[in-house]
């Protein structure tokens, strides 16, 4: 990994990639389908290893994963843990501990889906300077701009849209605050969760729609279009 010894925090992302993603109704999981010439975990990968802030990446898959390999080029600040989890959280948390060793405590750590192939080196830009000096960190999201309804027992309900926003990834956070956070509630499906629930207030950041997350059949087409590439190649 990167010299311990740079000055000022690091910018590390970490990629937690140990599910299967049913609902992609796919022969392999969703991260390893390919869009154009590789696969969603590596256009994922290459919007960091293309950043020059992004000290290492860190891609945590499941012990018995046997897409990793082939999806993956070698470099060297790449970095494959077999160490993933049952949950998202876990895989995370388990990433955290395996590199405890390698990192500082103030480095910030970039906690990105494998399946949101779309981001650029603009939002992760954006990111960075949102929060480099921000006292707990934060996540890109979208603000929400359509009308939101409840459905509850056949009832309709119209939600007021003031203020609601559609969380994205990177979720940018200290390793020290990260790994306390979900020590504290790990059951969370997603990081600025944890860090809510000790009370602090992460910064939502203005992401964009290319950043998609790759659930289900029909996404792999969109972010294909966003990409400029098929997602049949």
């Amino acid at each position: 990994m990167a010299n311990r010894s740079a000055p000022g925090p690091r910018y590390i992302a970490l990629i937690p990639a140990a599910g299967v993603g049913a609902r992609m109704q796919s022969a392999c999981p969703k991260q390893y389908l390919q869009l154009g010439q590789q696969s969603i975990l590596a256009w994922t990968v290459q919007a960091f290893l293309q950043h020059p802030a992004i000290a290492q990446v860190v891609v945590v898959v499941s012990a018995a994963d046997a897409y990793v390999d082939e999806a993956l080029k070698p470099d060297a600040r790449l970095q494959v843990l077999r160490c993933g989890g049952e949950t998202r959280a876990d895989s995370v948390r388990n990433g955290l501990e395996a590199i405890r060793a390698q990192v500082r405590r103030d480095d910030w750590v970039l906690v990105h889906d494998a399946a949101r192939p779309g981001l650029n080196q603009a939002l992760i830009d954006t990111l960075i300077a949102a929060l480099k000096d921000h006292a707990v960190g934060g996540l890109l999201a979208l603000p929400v701009v359509d009308t939101v309804k409840r459905v509850e027992g056949g009832q309709v309900e119209t939600i007021p849209r003031d203020g609601l926003w559609l969380a994205q990834t990177p979720q940018m956070f200290r390793y020290e605050l990260l790994c306390h956070a979900l020590d504290a509630c790990p059951d969370v499906t997603d990081e600025s969760s944890a860090v809510e629930a000790l009370g602090l207030a992460p910064l939502c950041v203005p992401g964009h729609p290319c950043n998609l997350k790759v659930t289900r059949p029909g996404d792999l087409a969109l972010a294909a279009l966003y990409l400029g590439v098929s997602a049949d190649e």
